[in-house]
């Protein structure tokens, strides 16, 4: 059995499942993927089981009922990965935006050198393709943001591109976890790090999705702007 699974939250995002199982298996053929899919309504989950035919003991899919958000998918898949004893479990977005070719470096500095690494899109300078200068501009201000009201140590601190030793996501609670949207990658940082857990960025190059539609809307803005707020009041609450 493989000892890395990356998890892959989906909705609607039929188009990208053969380029991206392309890009994996190209880099990694061994890996194991599990993705979560929000009842798609455009027949996502029915393309990743035909998939499955070609990679039975590889591919993984859990459809949930409705759609609750990225958050909620990480959990079920965290969970589902810690019950099956994976030692490094990855999140990574479906759309292609995060470069698969990273994935080997980033596998190797979990198992040598920290309990969580992250694909920085910020760590040299801006490496994002693609992106109106707005959303650059939004990104990098909510890491800034974030570093300035809790102290975090990563300068990519929305970063969705992922890997985490199971024995440090172990250490949370997974099903009290607050957040849904970009605070929901803030939260993960932020949490472990307070338990003591090492976190590295490496640097990557994010590239917009060409095909699907961005999930991004002003809540999930809103609730990382009260999340960053409400995880440093709570850490303090609690460490009294």
């Amino acid at each position: 059995m493989s000892q890395t699974l990356i998890i892959i939250p989906t909705y609607n995002e039929v188009d990208n499942i053969s380029p991206l199982l392309k890009e994996i298996f190209s880099v990694l053929p061994d890996v194991h993927l599990l993705f979560v899919d929000d009842s798609s309504p455009d027949g996502t989950a029915g393309k990743i089981a035909a998939s499955q035919a070609n990679y039975p003991s590889q591919i993984f899919l859990e459809v949930r009922n409705e759609k609750e958000g990225l958050g909620k998918a990480y959990v079920h898949g965290f969970q589902w990965a810690l019950a099956r004893d994976y030692q490094n479990i990855f999140e990574m977005d479906a759309d292609l935006s995060h470069p698969a070719k990273s994935l080997p470096q980033m596998i190797e500095a979990l198992e040598n050198e920290t309990d969580v690494i992250v694909g920085s899109r910020y760590l040299s300078g801006v490496n994002v393709v693609n992106w109106p200068i707005m959303r650059i501009l939004l990104s990098m201000g909510a890491s800034i943001y974030v570093r300035l009201i809790t102290g975090l140590p990563v300068k990519d601190a929305t970063a969705g591109f992922v890997g985490y030793k199971a024995s440090a996501l172990s250490k949370l609670e997974l099903n009290a976890l607050s957040f849904v949207g970009y605070a929901f990658q803030i939260e993960m940082k932020f949490k472990l790090w307070k338990k003591g857990c090492s976190l590295k960025e490496i640097p990557i190059v994010f590239v917009n999705r060409e095909k699907g539609v961005s999930k991004m809307n002003s809540s999930i803005i809103w609730e990382a702007i009260y999340g960053v707020i409400y995880l440093k009041f709570e850490s303090i609450y609690k460490h009294r």
